[in-house]
């Protein structure tokens, strides 16, 4: 075979390889963003102040996903590697040690929006009928905390040895689960009681908790590969947690950062009145539902790369990293167009004051540049940087341009200098364009090609 026709056949492998990969979890980013899109849709049919309090509230469970996708995207650093050698065992020793980390964690957060549900909404507004409103949703909804702290964690290391279309599958019956029992108890239909946002938040705990049953059956019944054994949560591997601890912490923390930073934009917003919340939180809705596609395309990219660099193929991944920047830029334009087309009929269909839509049409235009400059960085951070081990440079990186430059500038903006919303919103989605070039300095290094297996 000629060189130009081995070149043709290994490309196109690897975009069959990307499409089997990326189409599984976009469709899942889709799933979940739907999830939180029924939400929006139908709280923001009951009232603004409503909609307000679950969005804010809703930054609870945010902080604490984002610290479970950090304890997994750490754990990927090493499960993915070993995925390329085959080493099954070390996978399943890492996926108790992972596991046994977040089932604390959700009982920290469970424990927090149970008994101090005042408190955390504190942090997010100072307006007393979304503070009380926000309580009915916590307590509703805490429950589903511990649900997710073992699915999250299974299902995002079974991403990571390119079993991905059960997490498709499972969150799919949960979209299902959600939007009926929303339906039901929001609106109190075929004789349900009305509940408003308790409604929501119970909606939320039923499809957890058949997320987790679903996850179960599948680990014990049917996922022979990778098996899941209550005993390794207690496993001790002093070299391996050592390994964990290397990737992880960077990881999480950049994770814990970045996430806290978002919810800083929330308090910010939050402090601002119930029309600004009301409008951010529809187009960040906006924005999950235009990066679908880029976050599947970033996972795919921590999987094979992670895989290839674990299995000694350093150049075919080098080159790999390429092709996965070039679909990245493609489909965050697509992205950005969505965003164009959402616009008019979110603001046609909500029930927002006159206030809220226009805030909501800024903030809309904002988000087209965002998205962009979001899908590239995760690309490169999240999918790359990761995929070889290289976790500390994205947590230096949301430190200075999110807390040094967007969130010290923005707070300034708003609460010294009391400028116009739209200055403050701009200011405040800036750090991504900020870490564009930043990004690209850390990819020519190449320090992210390195084999972190033993």
């Amino acid at each position: 075979m000629s060189k130009t026709a081995l070149q043709k056949s290994e490309s196109k492998q690897f975009y069959r390889s990307v499409f089997t990969l990326v189409m599984p979890m976009a469709l899942q980013n889709l799933i979940n963003t739907a999830v939180t899109s029924a939400d929006v849709i139908m709280l923001g049919k009951v009232s603004e102040t409503v909609l307000s309090a679950a969005s804010l509230a809703n930054q609870v469970y945010f902080i604490m996903t984002l610290i479970m996708f950090g304890l997994t995207s750490g754990a990927a650093v090493l499960t993915a590697q070993y995925w390329g050698k085959q080493d099954t065992r070390t996978i399943e020793k890492v996926m108790g040690i992972t596991m046994r980390i977040s089932i604390c964690v959700g009982l920290l957060f469970f424990v927090i929006v149970t008994v101090f549900p005042r408190y955390a909404m504190l942090v997010f507004t100072s307006e007393e009928p979304v503070i009380q409103e926000g309580i009915k949703y916590l307590r509703s909804v805490g429950i589903s905390y511990l649900f997710s702290s073992v699915t999250i964690i299974y299902l995002n290391i079974m991403r990571s040895v390119e079993r991905v279309v059960i997490s498709t599958v499972i969150y799919l019956v949960s979209l299902i689960v959600n939007i009926i029992v929303n339906s039901l108890l929001i609106f109190g239909l075929l004789g349900f009681p009305k509940l408003g946002i308790i409604g929501a938040g119970i909606g939320t705990s039923v499809a957890r908790a058949v997320e987790l049953c679903i996850t179960i059956v599948y680990a014990k019944r049917f996922n022979t590969t990778i098996r899941w054994r209550f005993r390794d949560l207690f496993v001790k591997d002093h070299l391996l947690f050592g390994d964990f601890l290397r990737y992880s912490i960077p990881v999480t923390l950049n994770e814990l950062f970045w996430g806290l930073g978002s919810s800083m934009n929330s308090v910010i917003i939050g402090h601002l009145g119930s029309a600004a919340v009301a409008a951010n939180s529809v187009a960040q809705v906006t924005r999950q539902l235009a990066m679908v596609v880029a976050f599947g395309i970033a996972n795919a990219t921590a999987i094979m790369l992670g895989k290839q660099i674990g299995a000694g193929q350093t150049e075919q991944a080098e080159q790999n990293s390429k092709r996965f920047i070039k679909i990245t830029l493609i489909f965050s334009l697509i992205g950005a167009a969505i965003i164009q087309i959402v616009r008019p009929i979110a603001m046609a269909n909500l029930t927002l004051s006159p206030e809220a839509q226009g805030y909501l049409s800024m903030m809309m235009f904002v988000m087209t540049y965002f998205c962009i400059a979001q899908a590239f960085n995760t690309t490169v951070v999240v999918g790359i940087f990761r995929a070889g081990g290289d976790t500390k440079f994205g947590l230096l990186m949301d430190v200075s341009t999110m807390w040094g430059c967007s969130l010290l500038i923005g707070a300034l903006a708003a609460f010294v200098f009391h400028w116009p919303l739209t200055v403050v919103y701009v200011i405040l989605m800036i750090d991504e364009v900020l870490k564009v070039p930043m990004s690209i300095w850390r990819y020519r290094k190449k320090y992210w090609l390195k084999d972190v297996t033993r």
